[in-house]
């Protein structure tokens, strides 16, 4: 119940002004968010890596509505881009992009508008030695992301792709993209979706879950495990073990800010981990999922600001 209010208040512009203005929410923040500028995405990446982990960057911002605001997204993962070859950081850290923030909601035109755009990014990730992630959104772009995915990678064969276990159609999705060379990250799901078309209830979206996993653990493309779910976790090391997998034909990846420690015991241990990194000051859609995500995030808010109060 809590997480559906909180999924809810991600998308009012009301709440977003009453948080955003309360003084210790930034400070909260921090803790999920690497910070506002580019320098600080990089350092961030700069400190991963030197524990041995990898990353994927995310320059915060959803819904965009006005075409040079979605322009000045793409440029700015361009300038990302670049400072990630400069330092010789391109074979460490990809980006992730969510379409609807480089122009997918502009109307009529707006797919045409982020596959220019999308396009543009995975460019400038080909010259830095690194690869992009599409990120998915909510039911409603799942038709449009999957068809830009496709236009992609008919240039950029390893763009990869998000999809959400919660989500009835996700098990076809995941036979779709099964094959060779096909990056899948699989998470699941992040959006109050309606009944119709998503699980509800936990144990529902646990097992679609692990169903999904099976298939693109047992196919020929890539799967990233985007779970900080221990049981989930463990479930995925043995099925890839089932499927005779290697521990470089897929890898793990967690949230900035959550489970840091597991991040690193996992590296330790040899397998692929990497640490999913936004920065940003829109910080706010991205803020309320992750408080819907996990009540002790919730609680973590609560006690910041109490002890501040």
């Amino acid at each position: 119940m809590l997480g559906s209010v909180l999924l809810a208040a991600s998308r009012s512009p009301r709440v977003r002004r009453l948080v955003s203005g309360v003084p210790v929410t930034r400070s909260v923040v921090d803790r999920f968010v690497a910070g506002d500028s580019r320098a600080d995405a990089i350092a961030a990446t700069k400190r991963l890596a030197e524990s041995g982990l990898d990353v994927t960057l995310d320059h915060l911002g959803e819904e965009t509505r006005d075409a040079e605001a979605a322009a000045a997204t793409a440029r700015a993962y361009g300038e990302l881009l670049r400072d990630l070859a400069g330092l010789g950081l391109g074979t460490r850290a990809e980006v992730s992009v969510k379409l609807s923030a480089v122009g997918q909601a502009l109307g009529a035109d707006g797919d045409k508008i982020a596959l220019e755009h999308a396009r543009e990014i995975c460019v400038a990730a080909k010259e830095a030695g690194t690869t992009v992630t599409l990120d998915m959104e909510d039911h409603t772009t799942v038709d449009s992301t999957l068809e830009i995915l496709h236009a992609l990678r008919e240039d950029f064969p390893d763009t990869g792709v998000a999809i959400q276990s919660y989500l009835f159609r996700s098990e076809s999705d995941c036979r779709d993209l099964s094959h060779a060379g096909s990056r899948v990250r699989l998470v699941k799901g992040a959006y109050a979706e309606p009944a119709s078309v998503a699980y509800q209830d936990k144990r529902e979206v646990d097992a679609a879950y692990v169903r999904c996993l099976r298939i693109l653990m047992d196919g020929a493309g890539y799967p990233m495990i985007g779970s900080h779910d221990g049981r989930l976790i463990a479930i995925a090391g043995l099925l890839a073990r089932d499927a005779g997998r290697s521990r470089d034909s897929w890898e793990y990846q967690m949230l900035y800010g959550i489970r840091a420690d597991e991040q690193r015991d996992l590296a330790r241990e040899g397998f692929g981990m990497r640490v999913y990194v936004p920065y940003g000051d829109d910080w706010y859609g991205y803020f309320m999922r992750r408080l819907a995500e996990r009540p002790a995030n919730v609680g973590f808010f609560l006690r910041a600001l109490v002890s501040r109060g």
